[in-house]
């Protein structure tokens, strides 16, 4: 059914707009976060990128809301618009998509090589410009309801309809992830409730079609919270060596792209095997830490994946192995598919963290061997943020708090890929020489193209040639390779190298951005007349502050999903007290907030998670909460007393989500000047709103212009259909 712009209801006159406003943003929150994570899993470079995706669905909500009130029936191409990207995903492999290569040499990617011709550099820049857009019009077409429904109720009310929608979204998606619920579930949850604005059908069949893609592309996959993981047998090692049936080998996958073998290295298969078998020398690499410690009590092995670091640990009769793995669906099929089952041995005790959380959270354990196990992740921990899942672990700080829990004569051994090249090895040496004070051991095996890092108080060089012949003493450092910090941790990140493609993606995205801008508002919105730029700004201000705030509190409790939901949830109870206050008090003169807000952006960047990992986790907890939400609530109290105040709520609206655009490009800039400049960046934006809103601010109206009789909310960028602050 085609709404009427003149109808107070869009298709049943018996429900209110705020019950199909909730409805709306339901449906497109949880439709952003399924194509961000189905994407990440079909094209496999997507998973290290997915904030570009996000960001194409935030500019499509830009551009929907103010198209809505003038063109609701748009949303009838959102399920066919969907069902057409549905295909380009289904069918990624067959069409070249799911290995292409990101265009930029500067990023470190593993398995993905970038072009070498002029011609692959820019085909793969304008097919990465054409994916962002396809993801842009699918919602452009779902956001139109809101631009339409927002001017059937009071401004304060329908951010509460809003509010109500993408809360639920959140909780739903949230317990799909717990759940492992795979693709065809997602893209239920999320068609169905935008079937409700567009019952063509078209649109039905469209939806049923997306469902069955969704559905065929799962081909016996498992779902984590954060991967797509893949099993497969394992090809020999060598040929000639017979395959024992009973003890099947895995090669295990996540987002397409290779992660880990399921070994079987007992001495029972190692042994009936030549001695100079390729799976000899493997054992040994696995074993060398546990075999030169001292003493065998207690291991640590974090980024334990299916096992096979622990039961290394476990051949050499340590008394007990901790064994610290994020992803609960990888440590499960460890349990249920390693051939040698190390997590059945009582003396294993799997936990499920971050592993620099675990250091900071139990800084009173100590251990014989703490062993990094080749721990490399393949996605983001969070789509508002260009950092992965290690990227926390692998700085100077985090190799540290490792460090702090060896004992006297214990050691500590990270191994590491360095497929890259000479400078990730160099890098890896100089986080370790910087954490610990010490010069590594160095064994370039070359297991997974590894290399294998010892260190160790009174760790002496023979142990290890005892084991392994082909060894490093005292390598030298390259003073010219950027250490990751906690402030900069882009490990991945080439030193010496202009990202000259990574630029030009985003140069395409902006500009082509700034043109549908230009298109929708038309020449006026460089008037300030229809384009709210106060609110464009606080957009981005906003981005940039929640970027900063997920950073740091994974600092402090963990890059992990659960974490990333309570920060969510903690920004929504902020921002929704925020809202409650504006709407009860009729704040008129939100000048007055501003300068609170700019003191609490300082004490984000004077205050690191450095300083409140020295505290409790109870105290930290308060005291990062304290710190990181008081700027986040007077940011709601301004941007609340601002949108009641808009002459046209919808299009301010729109371009707030646009603002989130701006910021998400701006947050790339952390890869130069670090995260904590990200603070002050926010607060320079926030500055200019002040500036733009009350000395030229043709965009307001008087606050009582409207009933306001309902508080609202508007979630953060990356977890809803929402305003930002």
């Amino acid at each position: 059914m085609e709404p009427s712009p003149r109808s107070s209801s869009w298709g049943n006159p018996r429900v209110s707009p705020f019950v199909q406003l909730a409805i709306c943003t339901f449906g497109i929150l949880v439709l952003e976060l399924a194509i961000i994570r189905w994407m990440s899993s079909q094209i496999r470079i997507v998973a290290y990128f997915s904030n570009v995706v996000l960001l194409a669905s935030f500019l499509g909500m830009g551009l929907g809301v103010a198209l809505g009130r003038r063109h609701p029936a748009l949303v009838n191409c959102c399920l066919p618009a969907l069902a057409g990207l549905s295909l380009l995903l289904a069918f990624s492999r067959p069409i070249g998509l799911m290995n292409l290569s990101f265009p930029d040499p500067s990023l470190s990617l593993w398995g993905a090589d970038s072009p070498t011709t002029l011609w692959g550099f820019a085909g793969a820049t304008m097919l990465v410009g054409s994916i962002f857009w396809a993801v842009v019009a699918v919602f452009v077409f779902a956001s139109t309801p809101i631009g339409w429904l927002f001017d059937q109720m009071p401004t304060l009310s329908a951010y509460s309809a809003d509010l109500l929608g993408s809360l639920l979204g959140v909780v739903t998606m949230t317990a799909a992830a717990a759940f492992g619920m795979p693709p065809v579930v997602w893209f239920a949850l999320g068609t169905l409730p935008l079937l409700w604005f567009s019952r063509r059908l078209l649109s039905w069949m469209t939806a049923l079609l997306t469902m069955v893609l969704a559905g065929l592309s799962q081909e016996g996959a498992i779902f984590s919270p954060y991967n797509r993981i893949d099993l497969a047998p394992m090809e020999y090692l060598e040929a000639g060596i017979q395959k024992n049936q009973a003890r099947q080998e895995w090669n295990l996958s996540v987002n397409r792209d290779f992660h880990q073998y399921l070994h079987d290295f007992s001495r029972q298969t190692v042994d009936a095997e030549p001695a100079v078998s390729s799976r000899r020398r493997c054992q040994q690499i696995y074993e060398l830490p546990f075999r030169i410690a001292s003493r065998k009590d207690a291991a640590l092995v974090v980024g334990a994946g299916t096992g096979n670091d622990v039961m290394a640990a476990l051949r050499q009769d340590f008394h007990s192995v901790l064994s610290v793995e994020i992803d609960p669906a990888i440590l499960r099929v460890g349990e249920q598919f390693h051939p040698e089952r190390p997590y059945s041995d009582l003396r294993a005790i799997p936990v499920i963290n971050d592993a620099r959380a675990y250091f900071e959270q139990n800084p009173g354990s100590r251990f014989d061997v703490i062993c990094y196990g080749l721990l490399d992740s393949h996605a983001m921990f969070s789509a508002m943020s260009s950092l992965r899942l290690d990227n926390f672990v692998y700085t100077v700080e985090g190799v540290r708090a490792g460090w702090r829990q060896v004992k006297e004569d214990g050691i500590l051994s990270l191994s590491f890929s360095v497929y890259a090249g000479r400078w990730m090895a160099e890098r890896m040496l100089g986080i370790i020489r910087e954490a610990t004070g010490l010069s590594p051991i160095v064994v370039p095996h070359g297991l997974n193209y590894g290399i294998t890092y010892l260190v160790g108080r009174h760790l002496r060089p023979e142990a290890v040639a005892a084991i392994t012949p082909k060894l490093i003493v005292d390598p030298t450092p390259n003073p010219a390779i950027r250490i990751p910090t906690d402030d900069w941790p882009f490990l991945y990140l080439r030193p010496g190298s202009i990202p000259y493609a990574y630029l030009s993606v985003l140069l395409v995205i902006v500009v082509t951005s700034a043109l549908a801008i230009r298109r929708v508002y038309g020449r006026e919105m460089f008037t300030g007349r229809r384009f709210d730029v106060p609110l464009f700004l606080m957009g981005a201000a906003f981005m940039l502050l929640e970027t900063r705030m997920v950073t740091e509190l994974s600092l402090l409790f963990g890059s992990t999903w659960v974490v990333n939901s309570v920060v969510f949830a903690g920004i929504l109870l902020m921002v929704l007290l925020a809202n409650w206050v504006t709407a009860r008090r009729k704040i008129d003169d939100p000048q007055k907030y501003y300068l609170p807000l700019a003191i609490c952006l300082l004490a984000t960047w004077f205050t690191g998670a450095g300083i409140l990992n020295r505290f409790s986790l109870l105290e930290r907890g308060l005291i990062g909460g304290l710190i990181y939400a008081s700027p986040i609530a007077f940011a709601g109290l301004i941007f609340s007393s601002l949108l009641r105040r808009s002459k046209d709520p919808a299009t301010a609206l729109g371009a707030n989500l646009l603002g989130a655009v701006l910021g998400g490009v701006l947050e790339y800039s952390s890869m130069v000047v670090g995260l904590k400049a990200m603070a002050l960046l926010a607060l320079s934006l926030y500055l200019a709103s002040y500036v733009v809103g009350f000395r030229w601010s043709p965009h307001l109206d008087s606050p009582s212009r409207r009933d306001e009789s309902s508080s609202t909310l508007d979630l953060p960028p990356g977890t809803s259909a929402t305003l930002s602050p």
